[in-house]
Order: C-alpha cells, then structure tokens, then sequence
C-alpha cells in the first residue's frame, strides 16, 4: 500500500513514513511502522480514526512505549502517537483534566505545584495518562481508580465515549478501554486539597524510592512480569539466583530483579526468549508461574 500518496496532505498532525519503533519505546526494541502518525488535539485524533476505519487502515496505538515490546518486523498500517505531541493540562477547582499523551509525572508534579495532593504515589510511573488509566495502574499502595473521575475515550471508528469511575470497571491492571477496545482521550482526575503543603515530601520521597530501588537508567519497560498471587516476581527471580543474569544484551537487572534490561541492542525476539528462560527457571525452581506484563504488539 502505498501510504504516502494516502496520507499525502491530510491534517492529522506529524505523519512520517517507514518509522524504525525502537526510537518510541523505553525498550528500545522494535522495528519499523508503514505510518506513524502525532496529533496534537482531539479533532485531529477523531478525524485520523474516522480516516483509517473508511479506508480500512489498521490503527495501533502507543503511548511512551513503556509497557511494550515491538517485533522486530515492527507494526503494519498507522501507529497512533499519543505522548508528548498530545499533552495538556486543565485545573478546575480540585479537578484535573489531563490528555492521554501527558506523563503520569507531569500531571503529579503539575497538581503538586498547584497545592492538591493525591497522584505522588504514582508520579514514578514511567508512562502516560492513556496508559496508566487503560490498565489502572498502581504503585505504593494507589491506584488510577483511587483519583480518576471521569474519562473521555474514542473507539477506533472516531466514536466519542464518556464514562464516569464507576462505569469504567476497574480493577487488577484492568478497565473497560481493555473490555471494549478503546482509546483514552483524556481523563479528569479529583484531588484533595493540600493543606499542609505535604505533598512535595511524599513526591521526594517516592521519588527516592524509585531511584535508589529500579534501573531508571537503563532501558526496561518497567516491572516485565505481573505479580503471582503470593509472592512476588522480583523475589522469585532473585531467589533463584538470576540477579544480574545476562544473555546477550539480554539481562536482569541487578538492581531490581524484576526488571530486564537492554543492555545494547538486542532484538525483540532475544528478549522473547530470555524472558521466557527467566520464568522457565522460576517455575522450575519454586513451582510458581510468571506471566509477562509487557504487551507484546506487532508483525510476528
């Protein structure tokens, strides 16, 4: 298919061709999309969806490329970026209204410097709202759903959404843009106020946190596997010796084991394959079964 004669004047944002993916994900890892396409507002990302479903065009969505690991033949037809191209900030009262695109620390350090307190938990989560609200994500004890109000999402014809928290079904890294195939547009988050002006000293300290404690240096896609039910992956693997192990370019971080790492240039199916080794080693050493959290997206 001929993309560029398609795509050829449209107003849909940045639109650039045969675009290497490894460049979009914290990873590293991934090969080339026919089309990568940034919009900058919601008229633009409604007009690309309604576009891509009349002509057919398989659209597949990213975010700061945080949770994914891209084949190495990387994603036919138009890849949606929503990251910083698709980044904004409303406050209204107590009420934070933020777009898909902006990181989950931005909006924390925003609401922070605004005197409301409620996001410090999350902030260290290396993603974006869209992300973070699709799959409820969580750290320190807090969840989106702790903090979200309503969310605004699109399905992939340009079909407008509207759901308040109870109607979005959250639960474990789970919620309906999962249930029916959604995009989060954006997302309205209700704060406390910060009274005591105590919400700096949490952030500081979550933030010291995850620096001392996670790889924030290296390229990972954060926690690789979901948690088993009782235990925890990073205790596994540490358990069964794998701290620093490393194949390739391939390796388990040797300071948080339950993040592999990047450590030059490996593909994304040497990473397959180790991660499949780590949890084949898991299992066969302490019974339990490590399932991989990182979504696996592209041309096989």
């Amino acid at each position: 298919m001929d993309y560029k004669s398609i795509y050829e004047s449209k107003r849909f944002g940045e639109i650039l061709f045969d675009e290497p993916l490894k460049d979009y994900t914290t990873w590293g890892i991934g090969g080339p999309a026919d089309v990568l396409v940034k919009p900058s507002n919601e008229d633009e990302l409604k007009n690309l969806l309604i576009f891509n479903n009349e002509n057919d065009i398989k659209t597949t969505v990213i975010g700061l490329g945080s949770n994914l690991l891209i084949t190495d033949k990387g994603i036919r037809g138009c890849v949606l970026v929503l990251s910083e191209n698709y980044d904004d900030i409303k406050l209204d009262g107590t009420a934070m209204t933020v777009l898909a695109g902006t990181s989950l620390n931005k909006a924390a350090t925003t609401s922070i410097s605004n005197h409301l307190t409620g996001m410090e938990e999350i902030s260290g989560i290396p993603g974006t709202i869209g992300g973070a609200v699709a799959m409820n994500a969580g750290a320190y004890g807090k969840e989106i759903k702790d903090v979200c109000k309503s969310v605004k999402a699109f399905d992939f014809k340009g079909n407008e959404y509207n759901f308040t928290n109870e109607q979005m079904n959250f639960s474990y890294r789970h919620s309906k843009i999962f249930e029916q195939d959604l995009i989060v547009s954006s997302a309205t988050f209700e704060l406390l106020p910060d009274a005591l002006d105590q919400a700096v000293l949490k952030y500081e300290d979550y933030t010291n946190r995850r620096e001392t404690k996670q790889p924030l240096d290296k390229k990972s896609a954060g926690s690789t596997f979901k948690r088993p039910e009782g235990s925890y992956a990073s205790k596994l693997i540490d358990e069964c010796g794998l701290r620093g192990y490393r194949v390739g370019d391939c390796q388990v971080s040797e300071k948080h084991c339950g993040f592999i790492i990047n450590a030059g240039n490996a593909s994304c199916k040497e990473m397959l394959a180790f991660i499949e080794e780590v949890a084949g080693i898991v299992h066969e050493k302490t019974g339990f079964t490590l399932e991989r959290e990182v979504k696996l997206i592209g041309e096989l």
